[in-house]
């Protein structure tokens, strides 16, 4: 996860996680999902919940992207899309990139 650190569901139980997957760090649209997640992570700790954010992009790149924008949610690294895969988010595209 960002920042080197590592993270485990395990060490969260008991606990609501929301769990955000994304594509790619600093797009428009997940630059926006992630300041938005930010923003209301003091209503989901009010809730007792955790927000993580995961994609695709590397530990360093999840660290700049944070950095950028004054994020404050957890951000998880999958470069080898082991998670995406598991809940069947990653697919080829189709019908030029649509």
């Amino acid at each position: 996860r960002d920042g080197g650190r590592s993270l485990s569901l395990a060490a969260l139980r008991g606990k609501p996680v929301v769990l955000y997957f994304y594509p790619q760090d600093d797009t428009t649209s997940c630059t926006h999902e992630a300041i938005d997640f930010s923003q209301l992570k003091p209503e989901f700790e009010k809730a007792g919940a955790v927000v993580i954010g995961l994609s695709p992009d590397s530990v360093k790149k999840h660290d700049k992207f944070k950095a950028k924008h004054a994020l404050t949610v957890d951000l998880v690294a999958d470069e080898e899309r082991k998670v995406i895969e598991a809940y069947h988010l990653w697919v080829e595209k189709t019908m030029y990139g649509r």
